[in-house]
């Protein structure tokens, strides 16, 4: 009976080991396989990490071209107003250049010189400053009729003259950087030598 008592001890123990080798095979398969599963969810959180940055980076680089983007036109708005400003201060003295031009023209002789000459230094004064401007005065003599440019406000026939040449100038035209403030109103020919 004692035999038999020490085989069935040997079983228990045979199968005390077995199961354990069985357990820890079992919990070592966890292992391995939350070790697969651990690095499968690295793997998806650094694909939604990297997602997010350049997301975040997208947003980054569109803010900065909308801000760039802002700047400049609010640096072209500035201009416009400085421009428009300027323009309307030239445009609203241009009359008093005219007056000073008739002054000098029409000299009286009962007017002492001295006061034409001081007429004559503010006139070329204020030339002076507006020139640094940017005001250029309109071609007129010699030239041909350009609408874009002059007003005809009479035609005449000059012999001498070629068709649609500029022969009088009644008032002074104006350019501010190119752009026409005020056209040069002016006397044209007609009947003359056509241009060839």
């Amino acid at each position: 009976m004692e035999s038999m008592n020490n085989e069935n001890e040997k079983d228990q123990t045979m199968k005390a080991q077995s199961d354990e080798a069985g357990e820890n095979q079992a919990a070592s398969h966890a292992d391995e396989s939350g070790a697969g599963t651990s690095i499968t969810g690295l793997a998806e959180a650094n694909e939604k990490l990297q997602a997010e940055k350049r997301e975040l980076l997208d947003r980054l680089l569109r803010s900065q071209a909308e801000l760039d983007n802002f700047r400049k036109r609010t640096q072209k708005e500035k201009e416009e107003i400085r421009q428009h400003g300027a323009e309307n201060l030239i445009r609203s003295l241009l009359p008093t250049l005219d007056g000073f031009e008739r002054a000098l023209q029409h000299r009286d002789e009962s007017v002492p010189e001295p006061f034409f000459k001081g007429l004559e230094l503010i006139y070329r004064e204020l030339r002076e400053v507006l020139g640094r401007a940017g005001l250029v005065a309109v071609e007129t003599e010699g030239e041909l009729f350009d609408p874009h440019l002059h007003q005809a406000v009479e035609t005449v026939n000059a012999p001498g003259h070629r068709e649609h040449e500029i022969v009088a100038e009644m008032q002074r035209g104006y350019k501010l950087k190119n752009k026409l403030l005020r056209p040069a109103i002016v006397k044209v020919a007609v009947g003359g030598e056509q241009e060839k």
